[in-house]
């Protein structure tokens, strides 16, 4: 078993559930909603493929485990408290998430917007306690590059206009404006992150920001089409909200066909990207797994396609 093999195995009997749990601390005196409302979330969390990745980028440059770890937590915990936002009544009005009961569904709306906010409270005093052993430089820009992203230029302006789509043009570029400050923010951090605070390369950070992008519109699209044509069961959350509160969706803007097309070419994209990183740096072999079950879930989401009667297909 090479080194790389090792790592793999190792990171999957991690107890990431765990580290997500225990992250953030709950003291006796909190009040009994709210702390059941904080449980409801530490204690379900979703495919943790986030901070995963997190742990094998800094291992690949070798960053403290500690700080590794804190990194990961605090990234999953952002994630975490996004979800909980958009699923809230004002926005997508969901009522299940990762196979259990929506938080404001299950406590509230305010218990909710709580829950969130102590997510992030927690997500950035890991944040700091990751990166104060870096260099000052690092540090900055490091703190610069997740306010980028977590900012109003950033989540925050693609959650505002994915609440605003019915009145902007239904297009391919207004979907991928949108998806770019929602989704790919977020895998940005997770792959280019860890490696800046690692002392990557400026090349290596270039093509990890690629390889972000690409792999960002890439999963952006099969949540679309999931939400199109996948059962509420198999997804694990509310499903069909797209098209009831006409919000983004690239299936339906570019047609479920067209949208299969371009998604294969930002998979592509992806591989030619990460095909340079490895002659840089083959520690990160790792993506390849990643890339490989982005492409059985596409697979997996169009055969729900083949099975649907013709007469019904979107």
């Amino acid at each position: 078993m090479d080194a790389q093999s090792a790592c793999m195995n190792n990171l999957s009997n991690t107890p990431i559930a765990d580290a997500f749990s225990a992250g953030l601390p709950l003291p006796s005196t909190l009040d009994p909603r709210f702390e059941e409302a904080l449980r409801h979330v530490l204690d379900h969390p979703g495919s943790l493929i986030r901070p995963r990745m997190i742990l094998l980028v800094a291992s690949a440059y070798g960053l403290d485990a500690g700080a590794a770890r804190d990194l990961a937590i605090a990234l999953e915990y952002f994630h975490t408290a996004s979800l909980i936002f958009d699923d809230l009544p004002c926005m997508d009005n969901a009522m299940e998430r990762r196979g259990v009961a929506c938080v404001h569904f299950e406590f509230g709306e305010a218990e909710a917007i709580l829950t969130a906010l102590a997510l992030i409270n927690r997500a950035y005093a890991l944040i700091w306690r990751a990166v104060s052993s870096a260099s000052r430089d690092s540090q900055r820009h490091a703190m610069a590059y997740i306010e980028q992203l977590l900012g109003v230029n950033g989540l925050l302006n693609g959650q505002s206009l994915d609440l605003h789509y019915a009145t902007l043009p239904h297009t391919r570029e207004t979907t991928e404006t949108i998806a770019r400050g929602k989704t790919v923010s977020l895998i940005r951090l997770t792959l280019v992150l860890p490696a800046m605070l690692g002392g990557a390369s400026e090349r290596e950070l270039q093509l990890l920001e690629r390889i972000a992008l690409y792999w960002g519109f890439a999963y952006q699209m099969v949540d679309d089409l999931k939400d199109l044509l996948d059962s509420q069961a198999k997804s694990g959350k509310t499903v069909a909200r797209d098209l009831l509160l006409d919000r983004p969706n690239s299936a339906s803007a570019l047609g479920i066909p067209a949208a299969v097309q371009r998604l294969t070419r930002f998979i592509e994209l992806g591989d030619r990207s990460l095909a340079n990183l490895l002659q840089l740096r083959i520690g990160f072999s790792f993506l390849g797994k990643l890339r490989s079950s982005l492409e059985e879930e596409l697979a997996r989401v169009t055969d729900n396609l083949c099975e649907m009667p013709a007469g019904v297909r979107p």
